[in-house]
């Protein structure tokens, strides 16, 4: 569990962070959404540590980050695991070569302990058959799966993931949601991830953080939405007509299942 504490962070004389206080919990996928500059990447940022608060607290299972020493923090983040939004493979490297890079630099492993941990998590990803292919050679959502099973090599109790979906087609975006919803239940870890995929949030949504202008303005799980009150919030989720027509048969007829 993630708790963030009364969080602020400013730049210069711009506060991009007010106040922001929520649980990220253990074993479900926790959803980040917002406006692109409503402070979601920001927050993101200081819960890896890449961003100092400028006040507050980020506790990990009652362990203060944000007051931890440099040390600490780099053993703290062998607890992590990061999926980016490009995947930032290593072009250089095969497919099992990348998954076995955080093994190599932080694992006490043998060779052959290192390759096997690295063949497990490209299994559990379903890419057993391109471990010998570079990242050049493969699609743009093997390249996300590949970069999921790097992210879970080392076994982390956190997993943050910045805009997964980017760049992907719905059919291969709902691969990878099942992929993390999955992955997130079988280990119980911290997943967090920042996305502007509708999809994503009305699949996956286990405990949704709405960030606008720097505020919590809401939380809840996407069963909540369809009848949320909150403006802010149904403006920005219901933003093409489609959906706001989905929304109005939804609220209209409950027993349609829309």
């Amino acid at each position: 569990m993630i708790e963030v504490k009364n969080l602020y962070k400013s730049f210069e004389d711009k506060e991009v962070l007010k106040d922001i206080s929520t649980v990220f919990e253990d074993g479900k996928t926790n959803l980040i959404i917002g406006q692109s500059g409503s402070g979601k990447t920001v927050l993101m940022k200081n819960l890896v540590g890449l961003l100092e608060p400028t006040r507050g607290q980020i506790l990990y299972d009652g362990r203060d980050f944000v007051r931890m020493s440099k040390a600490e923090k780099v053993m703290m983040r062998r607890e992590m695991g990061m999926i980016f939004q490009s995947a930032a493979l290593f072009d250089s490297l095969t497919v099992l070569e990348n998954v076995m890079f955080p093994l190599d630099m932080f694992s006490s492993m043998t060779l052959r302990e290192r390759t096997r941990r690295a063949m497990d998590c490209l299994a559990r990803v379903n890419l057993v058959d391109a471990e010998q292919k570079f990242p050049g050679e493969i699609s743009g959502g093997m390249q996300k799966r590949v970069a999921i099973a790097r992210a879970i090599a080392l076994n982390p109790k956190y997993l943050f993931c910045d805009e997964p979906n980017s760049g992907l087609d719905p059919k291969t975006s709902l691969v990878i949601d099942d992929l993390l919803h999955d992955i997130t239940r079988e280990y119980n870890m911290t997943t967090i991830i920042n996305t502007h995929d509708m999809n994503s949030v009305m699949g996956i949504g286990e405990n949704i953080i709405f960030i606008c202008e720097g505020h919590k303005e809401w939380q809840g799980v996407s069963a909540d939405i369809m009848g949320s009150t909150n403006k802010r919030l149904t403006d920005f989720i219901f933003a093409s007509d489609l959906l706001k027509e989905m929304r109005e048969a939804v609220t209209h007829n409950p027993q349609t299942g829309v």
